[in-house]
């Protein structure tokens, strides 16, 4: 007994996505060992990936904590200075 045509595109999908994310996650950790040659958007980008998909709790903590280093580069971006903004006209 064959399994129906449906449910095998089903798994050739999943399969595709599944290695999509593994390819992601690749390429945001070649960001991240290569900081220095790389912008800060591309920085935040490669972290936010590493946070959600990071196999290990290390990997994860690393790529929050370099979220925060970038955050306290560019306090713009953090939004800490949204109160003076506000009293300008």
């Amino acid at each position: 007994m064959s399994i129906p045509l449906p449910y095998r595109k089903h798994h050739q999908r999943e399969q595709a996505r599944q290695d999509w994310i593994e390819e992601r996650i690749r390429e945001a950790r070649m960001v991240v060992a290569d900081v220095v040659n790389h912008s800060d958007h591309l920085l935040r980008l490669a972290c936010n990936v590493l946070v959600i998909h990071g196999e290990t709790d290390a990997e994860r903590k690393d790529a929050r904590i370099l979220l925060v280093v970038l955050d306290a580069r560019s306090p713009l971006r953090a939004g800490r200075d949204r109160s003076d903004r506000e009293d300008r006209p």
